[in-house]
């Protein structure tokens, strides 16, 4: 089906061959939309290119990494913990305090 919808920021597509994007800005005075393929990819189209464009809305995947999907978790560091900052010395550990 060809795209005759306006696009929408925040909706997900996919096209015939596949491929997912969100779209993630819309600027009808520049003739703009800006999309975010889900590998990270930012492509710009006008709004002839949008509505030539055979997608469909779907749902938005369920992996938000996306481009990330290679990093392992070491790579995110320890996201159970937060830091614990009653341990933390820097400069401002020698700045003097009005008391």
């Amino acid at each position: 089906m060809t795209s005759r919808d306006e696009p929408v920021v925040g909706n997900w597509y996919q096209d015939l061959q596949r491929r997912t994007f969100e779209v993630v800005a819309v600027d009808e005075e520049q003739d703009a939309i800006e999309l975010q393929h889900f590998d990270g990819q930012v492509e710009e189209l006008d709004f002839d290119s949008w509505y030539d464009l055979e997608v469909e809305v779907i749902a938005p995947p369920e992996d938000p990494t996306g481009v990330f999907d290679d990093l392992v978790q070491d790579d995110l560091g320890d996201t159970e913990r937060p830091p614990r900052t009653e341990h933390w010395e820097g400069p401002w550990t020698e700045i003097d305090r009005e008391e």
